[in-house]
């Protein structure tokens, strides 16, 4: 019980740090932190076997969503020609 509470500690923190922060660049490594937290609680809070692959959706995804703003923002691939 005690990983629960410590994974909505850093979601709660990473929420805030996300709401009060005024630069995008550094509001993302946040966003990336919340995504990872809610996983974490997803799976810990669900005693079910097929938690870990609703977990683990939700983790790929978010981390597709989280590279996606961080390259769109850094300016995208650079392409030659």
């Amino acid at each position: 019980m005690i990983a629960i509470y410590l994974c909505a500690g850093i979601a709660v923190y990473a929420a805030i740090r996300v709401i009060l922060e005024r630069n995008t660049m550094r509001k993302l490594p946040f966003v990336n932190v919340l995504s990872f937290a809610v996983t974490a609680i997803i799976a810990l809070l669900i005693p079910h076997p097929l938690t870990i692959l609703a977990a683990a959706a939700f983790f790929i995804g978010s981390t597709f969503e989280s590279n996606a703003i961080a390259s769109t923002w850094s300016g995208g691939m650079k392409r030659n020609g």
